[in-house]
């Protein structure tokens, strides 16, 4: 087969890049496809060639196999790379991009079709000698039958839909009576996801590890597994962290979970890169779950311990190359532990949080790597998955690898939507998670069915978002407007100049006080709290600071009235409410009525004609979940209503427009 010189990758973000980084190494050239709302997306600047293929919706634009095959040709991509996700496991499409001339780089049609439906693999497996979980994958779908073979098996029980995958169509039974009502939501669940109600069940593993198996394949018979990740920190069976190695794994279980993946692969003459999961029990008995016939999100753990570049291998295999090794060239060195960022609110049932993204700062450390599609200024859309970046460390042991990306984690800002990285770090600090000793149950254990539950606000909090505050005002008003030079910003003539802020956090209000008593250090009154802070080092977004006798480093961002800050592993959120108010009255004296922080439009109480008085309400603007009502400045008449309910909004975008009564 002839070398692959232009891949069009058929996914987006952090998926597309990651696999565009490594074919530009290669000198492979790249083409992006983007939907309407990815149109400012890195992906589409990262590739050498782009293709519009449709609207936000991924039934319009991503899923749509057409629109993908009509860009590879538009393009003249002689390769289709699917990433993960999407339809990197979709027979059909596999089928069409071969038939249409194209190398598809990933397993066959057959092997996906083999493979994507869980009974039909469960059988399959069962064939291969393959341990599985006892009970029933048959044909014979009815109720009756169900119910009938759930009593065999003996609870409790899964009901799984035998298509797709992500928890959906999935139900656990602890008892007989649950089990009619259990296989009606799952049909009903797995018909509206997958398009197809068929069901297995399986007795249910009670506390078990999720441990995958990397196989790879050529075409020319070759196949060895790279060794297991431990993906059982998961919530509603989504994974959120993943590592490698598995933290129990001993050299014999090793041996014969890969041998067993191994003839998992062979079983389906699979070829490429695909991830065999076995759920593995307190004793060291281990069950097939399924096979992922595809690279996986988590796969740079797996590259971190063996050195090998997954996707170069893929490229490399689908080319009709060989693997270049043999089962016992694969070496497992050191420990690698991946978190998934995702744009979530953990205290709130783990939603899916839009909005802009204010600021993303990373740390450049060795051994610290970012897969990562977003960056500062793009914005987040509710079209795709809440994923938004994966970080990855790596360290001679476990404990250097954890303690790492605490650091990393830490260190990493990522500003405008709610995200889990405070969460993520709450379960890196777990004694359990420390430890080693945990199961899929670790979320639900640790943490209850609430989920994250922030901390209340302190004094030091406060004193900590009033001093960037500060800071940023001083940046931007004095050097900006003023000209002042930098080496003044601290400096004031006057015995302790106050500066008073009254900020909003979680819904409440609070008033605050600077008072400058030298340059670059502080005293901040919180009520009957007052607190002495020292500003050390200043870089970009980070500051590091005394505060009370401790050292904190904090990352912050302003967008419009709206302040983000992150310290010691927290992530809080305020607006100053005098600056707000002060801005929207000085606002061309009240005539431009302008969004005062990036938001999300929830009601316009006025049109055009309308007379207006001084205090009426104009508009509400909702942000980060705190609602602010926009009022009117003057008395007058409104000329221009120029936004509409549920639009976004930029700070200072013009809202309104408003004749005075003098003009």
């Amino acid at each position: 087969m002839a070398s692959i010189r232009k891949i069009l990758i058929a996914n987006r973000g952090e998926i597309a890049c990651r696999v565009m980084r490594t074919a530009k190494q290669l000198g492979i050239q790249t083409v992006a496809v983007y939907s309407q709302a990815d149109a400012g997306a890195p992906h589409v600047a990262m590739a050498d060639q782009a293709v519009l293929i449709g609207p936000g919706p991924v039934g319009q634009s991503y899923l749509v196999a057409e629109k993908i095959l009509q860009a590879a040709a538009q393009s003249g991509a002689d390769a289709i790379h699917p990433g993960y996700g999407f339809l990197s496991e979709n027979a059909d499409f596999a089928k069409a991009v071969e038939k249409a001339g194209l190398t598809f780089i990933g397993p066959t049609g057959e092997s996906i079709d083999l493979m994507g439906n869980k009974a039909a693999a469960k059988r399959r497996m069962i064939e291969a000698n393959v341990p599985c979980v006892p009970g029933y994958e048959g044909k014979d779908q009815s109720d009756e039958v169900l119910i009938a073979e759930g009593e065999k098996i003996g609870y409790p029980i899964m009901v799984k839909a035998a298509a797709g995958g992500g928890g959906r169509g999935m139900r656990l039974v602890e008892k007989s009576a649950d089990l009619a009502n259990a296989i009606t939501a799952a049909r009903s669940e797995a018909e509206n996801a997958f398009g197809s109600g068929e069901l297995i069940l399986e007795k249910a593993i009670v506390k078990p590890r999720h441990v995958e198996v990397q196989v790879f394949a050529d075409t020319h018979g070759n196949i060895v597994h790279l060794g297991e990740r431990d993906c059982s920190v998961q919530r509603r069976h989504q994974k959120v962290i993943e590592e490698a190695p598995c933290p129990v794994m001993t050299p014999t279980l090793r041996d014969a979970m890969g041998a067993a993946a191994v003839e998992a692969a062979k079983s389906i003459n699979y070829r490429g890169a695909g991830t065999v999961e076995f759920l593995l029990d307190a004793s060291g008995a281990f069950y097939f779950l399924e096979m992922n016939t595809r690279l996986q999100v988590e796969h740079p753990v797996t590259e971190e311990i063996t050195g090998l570049d997954l996707v170069a291998l893929q490229i490399k295999v689908a080319e009709g190359g060989q693997l270049g090794m043999t089962q016992d060239d694969v070496r497992l060195s050191g420990h690698a532990i991946e978190v998934r960022l995702y744009a979530e609110d953990p205290s709130n049932n783990f939603l899916p949080s839009t909005g802009l993204v204010s600021l993303f700062s990373q740390l450049a450390r060795p051994g610290v790597r970012y897969d990562t599609g977003i960056v500062s200024g793009q914005e987040i859309s509710p079209f795709y998955d809440p994923m938004i970046a994966k970080l990855i460390t790596y360290g001679d042991n476990r404990e250097a690898a954890r303690k790492l990306m605490i650091e990393a984690l830490h260190e990493t800002a990522l500003f405008g939507p709610r995200t889990n990285r405070d969460f993520l770090i709450a379960c890196l600090e777990n004694d359990k998670f420390t430890s080693g000793d945990f199961s899929t149950a670790f979320i639900a254990e640790e943490f209850g069915a609430d989920g994250h539950k922030e901390a209340d606000v302190e004094g030091r909090d406060l004193a900590v978002l009033a001093l960037r505050h500060f800071l940023f005002d001083q940046q931007n008003v004095v050097r900006k407007s003023l000209g002042m030079p930098a080496a003044l910003l601290n400096f004031s003539a006057a015995d302790m100049l106050r500066t008073p802020y009254r900020l909003e956090v979680k819904d409440t209000i609070y008033d605050v006080v600077v008072a400058t008593r030298a340059a670059g250090a502080y005293q901040i009154s919180v009520g009957e709290e007052s607190f002495a802070v020292t500003v050390r080092s200043t870089r970009d977004a980070r500051v590091e600071m005394i505060i009370d006798e401790q050292t904190i480093a904090s990352h912050a961002s302003m967008a419009g009235a709206t302040l983000f800050v992150s310290y010691l592993g927290r992530s809080l959120t305020a607006v100053n409410l005098l600056a707000l108010n002060a801005a929207n009255s000085d606002a061309s004296d009240g005539r431009s009525v302008l969004a005062p922080m990036h938001g999300r439009v929830i009601d316009v109480y006025v049109a055009a004609g309308d007379d207006v008085s001084i205090g009426d309400r104009l508009a509400t603007v909702e942000a980060m979940k705190m609602q602010h009502e926009i009022l009117a400045q003057i008395d007058g008449t409104v000329q221009d209503v120029l936004v509409i309910k549920e639009q976004q909004v930029a700070a200072d975008d013009l809202m309104i427009s408003i004749a005075a009564e003098e003009d």
